[in-house]
């Protein structure tokens, strides 16, 4: 945590990744690393791996997946819209 409390994303992001390969379902390290990329604009990335897994889990129950939503990011205020594509 004290890398994302520094800025630091970069260093966040490895750490994380390596907490992760050492147990890949540390919950912590997963959503750490996803909030690095998203300060990183690395979006894809945040919504990838591990994060893609869970979230297809859950909404695999309801036949949909990750791939059905796409996040489009404003350029004034920073934030994503995300939108259901069938």
């Amino acid at each position: 945590m004290c890398h994302l409390q520094l800025k630091d994303y970069d260093a966040c992001v490895k750490e994380s990744t390596a907490a992760m390969d050492l147990k890949p379902d540390y919950l912590k390290a997963i959503m750490r690393r996803a909030q690095a990329w998203e300060k990183l604009d690395k979006l894809e990335e945040a919504l990838g791996g591990k994060l893609k897994d869970l979230g297809n889990s859950v909404l695999g129950h309801f036949g949909m997946s990750i791939d059905n939503f796409k996040a489009v990011k404003d350029p004034n205020t920073g934030s994503y819209s995300i939108s259901y594509q069938s």
